[in-house]
């Protein structure tokens, strides 16, 4: 179980919606919906991802919301 299920597995414990995937420079790519109490925690876990995982760096931007209905990985 890699970066992207436990991010779908954190995401839908916050009640996240959006999508995560893996972009061809091996870097990953989410876009996340919700609340800010929600979103917070969310974006801190993905600062250090799983317990096993290894994060570089995060970038965080802020678009409207697209209405996403669940949180799922895109390929």
């Amino acid at each position: 179980m890699g970066f992207r299920w436990n991010a779908v597995h954190e995401a839908r414990k916050q009640g996240i919606t959006g999508f995560v995937k893996n972009l061809s420079d091996g870097s990953v790519y989410i876009e996340a919906e919700g609340f800010r109490k929600q979103l917070n925690p969310f974006v801190e876990w993905c600062k250090k991802g799983p317990d096993f995982g290894y994060v570089e760096s995060a970038d965080i931007d802020i678009f409207p919301p697209a209405n996403y209905t669940e949180f799922h990985i895109e390929h």
